[in-house]
């Protein structure tokens, strides 16, 4: 271990160009015009692996239907190194598509462009999220092939490109796979999320559950002049407004009954984990770019964040937004909203719950139009144990490489895959982060800091030789 500790550092700059490659690939899956690059970075994947000696196969997964346009479906890259029946045998996650990036949005270089400023940050789509952690799997394999070591382990990867798209076709491989290419997992680590702040490595046991619903509230036959009919119709506006505001109020607390009766209580060993993480409001703060936060209390902050169900509301659509004035009346207007799930809340019960209280509502309106309200995607939420020994195992190499206990964190958003990966296999799955709190993951100027990426790399390769010691 200390030979491919020692080779990672001295070869940094060498996976610096690795990712430099990688985010030159725009490959945004969510622009139809972007996805042949989602398929070069998908080949550019496997000849890294390949170079590498690793078996790599391909699954096309079909062809996807975007707003009536057919269209390619980027491939799944499974790929092995090792084969060793008396070792056990890691599956590693990542996808290699990115969120759509402009100059024009207000990035400070071009975003495909990685730029390594004074700070030491590797600046670039897709850096932090999620290029730079597949890359340092890859980096491990080749520390260990150029060392003429093997890996302790087998390692299993797979990788997906429409992740940021809602991971289309994904879960059906999973299962369908589960007795085939990933039969003799024996244990999953994903590297898809971050630290909770800037200065301390974290193992993250916990992700909320998204629900998402649609409200549409349709009137007359076409938009309307409200200098002729306003005051005479109802309008759908009007009502869409009077039930959004009836969903939560400005602290945070959902206004819908039912939906706190299905949250796990909380317990003084969970309570305990809360007043030992290491974070400061300032952090916060520093992330949202004001000092909005509801809570002083870093306890109830982090609870409100990862283990408590919230409710925002994202949108209208249908209803007029470009600059200037204009006088219309929509004539049908859809609001958009979603709950974030938490233990033990049922995704179809939230739906019960939400539609008959919407529903309930418009008719204490007494409005003429029409409502329609349903759930448009509903992932449930995912809880794994930190005392299980892969987690204790991820434990020990945090304190390898970084020379501190990591916090053990949840997060308050969702990654789906995880889920699946637990159900299908049954085996326990990780997360374990490269990047810091501050990356920007999804934003203008996403960066993965120099250290991230090599301690990062550093920490992929020594979890492996602390989870080759531990029985799963």
């Amino acid at each position: 271990m200390e030979k491919f500790l020692d080779y990672v550092e001295k070869h940094q700059n060498d996976f610096v160009e690795r990712l430099r490659k990688a985010v030159a690939i725009p490959s945004v899956s969510g622009d139809p015009s972007h996805r042949p690059d989602v398929f070069r970075m998908a080949d550019f994947l496997v000849q890294e692996l390949k170079n590498l000696g690793a078996d790599v196969e391909t699954r096309d997964l079909g062809k996807q239907d975007w707003h009536g346009t057919s269209l390619d479906l980027p491939p799944i890259v499974l790929a092995t190194v090792g084969n060793d029946p008396s070792k056990k045998t890691i599956l590693v996650y990542g996808h290699y598509d990115v969120q759509p990036a402009l100059l024009e949005d207000g990035w400070n270089t071009n975003p495909f462009e990685l730029v390594e400023d004074e700070k030491n940050r590797l600046i670039g789509r897709g850096s932090t999220d999620d290029k730079g952690p597949v890359l340092g799997w890859i980096n491990v394999v080749e520390a260990h092939k150029n060392l003429g070591l093997e890996l302790p382990v087998n390692l299993k990867f797979c990788l997906e490109g429409m992740e940021e798209s809602g991971s289309e076709g994904l879960d059906e491989l999973i299962y369908k796979e589960a007795d085939k290419y990933f039969k003799d997992v024996d244990a999953v680590c994903i590297s898809d999320n971050y630290w909770l702040g800037t200065t301390k490595p974290c193992l993250t046991y916990g992700l909320r559950g998204v629900s998402y619903f649609h409200v549409k509230i349709k009137g007359p036959g076409a938009d309307l002049h409200s200098g002729v009919f306003g005051g005479t119709v109802h309008e759908p506006m009007t009502d869409l407004f009077a039930i959004m505001s009836k969903l939560v109020d400005v602290h945070g607390k959902i206004l819908i009954p039912g939906i706190y009766d299905q949250v796990r209580p909380l317990t003084d060993e969970e309570q305990a984990i809360y007043k030992d993480i290491s974070f400061k409001i300032e952090e916060l703060q520093s992330a949202v770019g004001n000092k909005t936060n509801i809570h002083e209390d870093i306890p109830k902050t982090l609870q409100s964040r990862w283990r408590n169900p919230s409710l925002s509301i994202h949108g209208v659509e249908g209803a007029f937004y470009n600059p200037g004035d204009k006088t219309v009346i929509p004539a049908c207007v859809t609001g958009k909203f979603s709950i974030r799930t938490v233990p033990d809340m049922e995704p179809k019960k939230i739906s019960q719950l939400v539609c008959k209280y919407i529903e309930d509502e418009f008719a204490k309106l007494g409005s003429k139009n029409t409502l329609n309200v349903h759930c448009t995607h509903d992932g449930n939420h995912w809880l794994s144990s930190p005392n299980h020994p892969n987690y204790v195992a991820a434990a020990k190499a945090v304190e390898t490489v970084y020379n501190v206990k990591p916090d053990l964190t949840r997060e308050g958003g969702s990654i789906p895959v995880t889920l699946s990966f637990q159900s299908a296999l049954n085996k326990n799955v990780l997360l374990l982060p490269m990047g810091r709190g501050d990356d920007g993951a999804h934003s203008i100027n996403e960066k993965l800091d120099r250290s991230n990426y090599v301690k990062g790399t550093q920490l992929l390769g020594t979890y492996l030789y602390e989870v080759s010691k531990v029985e799963l």
